[in-house]
């Protein structure tokens, strides 16, 4: 719209849109040379530029490091120092700049399957899938758990620690299992892949200087694929039942031998003590004898008669006697009619 449209028709003299006549007092309602910059004192500059640099400054000069915290402090991009807990000075950026690792925390990698925020369990069969020593496919989820242990290495010679630590655990994972058997895999050589894989794994990365040190390292899950599974916890069921046999077995000898070494040394005694017994009455009997001899030289006749007493004086005792005189006369026979009488009075 021109700039004659905006004034009263009929006064076309009016450009200054007051009233006829064209008065000094009739002025446009913006009139832009009255607006002026404001002045401002130098001391008043210096305050405010003094403000501004106060409220930069203090909030990168100050920095907090928690308990489970490091400190560490790079001036000019290059390492200066580490600080401990607490509350440290610095030189705002991009002078001095601060971070403050974790070295405390235990940090966790999964391989084979990842926790999803609801707790669930993903599966990543690229991850779990590993071929072993003897041409079998065997799918294994495992922790590895790890804190830092050297924080500058941890911030400036590795970019990515977390993905390092799982590509190195998987990469050292396949080769141990591809160098064992699927049996010591399933069963019993889980403790010791786990034992090699931390080693190998904590050997790598300190090669690497990834400042990262290796806690643990768990076969949570170690299965056959779905397809053969029903097969190998045959396997399985039927080498557990062999090994709980061989464990009664050797529990039955274990009580059994003990019980059998007891005997033999009872026997062992018993025939140690009846030897003893039998020696020393032979000894005893030779030495009896060897006495008697020597006072049977000395009197014969008195030894033999005395011998001969004694003798029946052991064995009358136990016996029938019938004594008779010289005179014959009047001696009873005696008809043996109960069985066995005959050989006792003849000896036959």
């Amino acid at each position: 719209m021109p700039w004659d449209d905006l004034h009263e028709p009929g006064k076309p003299g009016n450009k200054g849109g007051g009233s006829p006549g064209g008065s000094s007092q009739d002025k446009p309602p913006f009139d832009i040379p009255q607006f002026k910059i404001p002045k401002f004192k130098p001391s008043m500059m210096w305050i405010i530029a003094g403000l501004l640099l106060i409220v930069w400054i203090i909030p990168g000069t100050f920095y907090f490091v928690e308990p489970d915290e490091e400190g560490v402090v790079v001036t000019f991009g290059k390492f200066s120092r580490i600080t401990t807990p607490g509350m440290h000075f610095k030189f705002p950026s991009p002078i001095e700049h601060a971070s403050t690792p974790r070295v405390k925390k235990i940090r966790r990698a999964e391989i084979g399957f990842r926790t999803t925020q609801g707790g669930g369990i993903q599966k990543v069969p690229a991850e779990s899938l590993m071929l072993t020593g003897d041409q079998n496919i065997v799918d294994i989820n495992l922790v590895v758990q790890y804190k830092v242990m050297d924080s500058v290495a941890y911030l400036f010679n590795v970019k990515r620690v977390h993905k390092l630590v799982r590509s190195t655990t998987e990469t050292v994972v396949r080769g141990i299992v591809g160098s064992r058997k699927i049996d010591e895999a399933l069963t019993t050589g889980k403790s010791v892949i786990q034992i090699a894989a931390q080693e190998q794994i904590q050997a790598l990365l300190n090669k690497y200087k990834s400042g990262v040190q290796i806690v643990t390292i768990q076969l949570q899950d170690v299965h056959p694929p779905e397809q053969v599974a029903s097969a190998f916890k045959d396997v399985v069921s039927a080498r557990e039942d062999k090994e709980r046999m061989i464990n009664e077995a050797q529990g039955y000898r274990n009580s059994v031998i003990p019980e059998a070494r007891g005997q033999a040394a009872q026997i062992v005694r018993a025939s140690e003590a009846y030897r003893e017994e039998k020696v020393s009455m032979a000894q005893g009997d030779g030495e009896r004898f060897n006495l008697q001899y020597k006072e049977y030289k000395k009197a014969p006749q008195i030894t033999r008669k005395r011998l001969y007493l004694e003798t029946m004086e052991e064995i009358l005792p136990s016996m029938e006697k019938f004594i008779m005189g010289n005179n014959k006369q009047g001696v009873l026979p005696i008809l043996p009619l109960r069985p066995g009488a005959l050989a006792d009075v003849t000896g036959k």
